[in-house]
């Protein structure tokens, strides 16, 4: 054999090596990603939505990302536990615990997930889950006919129509659950095959806008303060520039905290899912990439700094802390089939995972546009919903506020917004697949939206709103 061929084969061989090392590699680190968010999405709505399994998997799972698509199940009906595997590899479990849906089995073992406590919730709580026998929102009964004068029924119907059609097969919404609310009334719900109005729902990052409301608790009990340095243990020693962070900053998503929030493999956001045992942990050790106030940048690692400053706080008070969550937000507002799912460590996960109907999440609605007063107690404080639909200043399109998303528009040009056509003071809870719960006061409406797009642009939040908004009075 001439040299020149052997070079050729070696220089061959060692790319190959390289090559097949390299995947090797890869393959190690992404395919926990798809292994834990199948074992966690399968879990969750197994076990809280009731949804069959292979329905969630062909549905939820396979159309986001191919490495979901190639990943196996196996779901123990007696354990309440889902273990996933991809080609056999990245074997991943997440196991259901009654009062607080499912965890990953990461960081920690199956035995000490199961002896956390911080979820027990006082008996009260499940009492008051059966009264549904009263008009909504104080029960779950629709209220009788008539619809409050001015509403045009035929139009709510065709906007409820739309909601639900499927014009693009290549573009499937996939809406689940419409609901709206008019004045205080629930004027009209509607729900896709296999849905009903008791199966709790994953709103993902609405889960954020709860987090506000939690917050906005503490802050009218005195146990925080939104003004002062943020109470992180990982920032506190000397001349740690992020010791100045406020909690505002941090609702805000101004902190300057670097934080990758792709969804895509070794991007924190996946990182912080599916790969760590304390969330808050995680997103906390990540060094400023800007001053504070200076830039704005969408976060759900803050979200979950956040959340542990809750616990923390809650725990002073109550040592189950997840009591708090139930008697001083769900329960007050009848929002009893909440389920917020925590961490390994126990933290809930105060970006992604609150599971609720949509006559909850209606509920939760509600309370804002109520001002955070419900059925005459204010469980918000006064001037929290201004102060969290206030628009962050480095938002270009002033579409943030605190852990809500707005439609105030550019503080140069208002009409430079997210949706040019709907007024102003809209504003919204988000999630991924395009969960909303939509709020305007001017019009006294609060819409539910809840579905499974694979696509972003498949579903048209300004249409959707204005069709309804078209059924509804002027004033």
């Amino acid at each position: 054999m001439q040299p020149w061929i052997k070079k050729t084969l070696l220089a061959l061989g060692v790319v190959l090596l390289g090559g097949l090392i390299a995947a090797g590699w890869y393959l190690s680190n992404t395919l926990p990603i798809g292994t834990g968010h199948v074992a966690k999405t399968i879990c969750s709505n197994a076990f809280i939505a009731q949804r069959p399994p292979a329905a969630v998997f062909e549905e939820d799972i396979a159309p986001v990302h191919f490495l979901f698509a190639i990943t196996g199940y196996d779901l123990d009906e007696r354990q309440k536990s889902v273990t996933a595997t991809s080609f056999g590899f990245a074997r991943t479990k997440a196991i259901f615990r009654e009062g607080c849906g499912c965890t990953v089995v990461k960081g920690t073992t199956e035995a000490e997930l199961r002896r956390q406590t911080f979820m027990q919730v006082p008996q009260q709580q499940a009492d008051a889950a059966s009264k549904t026998d009263a008009p909504w929102p104080a029960g779950d009964q629709r209220p009788p006919d008539p619809l409050p004068a001015g509403v045009d029924v035929k139009r709510l119907n065709a906007a409820l129509e739309a909601a639900f059609a499927e014009p693009a097969a290549d573009h499937p919404r996939k809406t689940r659950a419409v609901v709206v609310v008019y004045a205080g009334k629930l004027i009209a719900e509607r729900y896709a095959p296999g849905v009903s109005p008791t199966m709790p729902l994953l709103g993902w990052s609405m889960s954020k806008s709860v987090t506000n409301a939690l917050v906005g608790v503490l802050v009218r009990q005195g146990k925080l303060h939104i003004s002062r340095p943020a109470p992180v243990p990982a920032w506190q020693k000397e001349g740690d520039p992020r010791r100045t962070i406020t909690i505002d900053q941090l609702l805000r998503m101004s902190s300057g905290l670097e934080f990758d929030e792709t969804y895509a493999p070794f991007a924190d956001a996946v990182s912080m899912f599916y790969a760590s045992y304390d969330f808050a942990a995680y997103a906390s050790q990540k060094p400023l990439e800007a001053k504070p106030d200076t830039t704005w940048h969408y976060s759900s690692g803050t979200a979950n700094i956040i959340a542990r400053i809750v616990r923390r706080a809650a725990e002073e008070e109550y040592r189950s802390y997840y009591t708090f969550i139930h008697r001083e937000l769900f329960d007050r507002i009848g929002m009893h089939s909440a389920v917020f799912e925590p961490d390994p460590s126990g933290t809930f996960v105060g970006s992604s995972y609150v599971f609720a109907t949509a006559r909850d999440w209606a509920r939760f609605g509600l309370l804002y546009l109520q001002d955070g007063v419900w059925e005459g107690e204010r469980l918000l404080p006064e001037g929290w919903v201004t102060y969290s639909t206030t628009p962050t200043p480095p938002a270009p399109r002033g579409e943030y506020g605190a852990l809500f998303w707005l439609n105030a528009g550019s503080a140069s040009n208002p009409a430079n917004r997210r949706w040019p056509s709907i007024p102003r003071d809209a504003y919204s809870a988000e999630g991924f697949q395009e969960q909303r719960v939509i709020i305007i006061p001017s019009r006294k409406l609060v819409l539910v939206r809840l579905g499974h797009c694979a696509r972003r642009d498949a579903w048209d939040d300004e249409k959707f709103i204005a069709d309804v908004l078209a059924a509804l009075p002027a004033n």
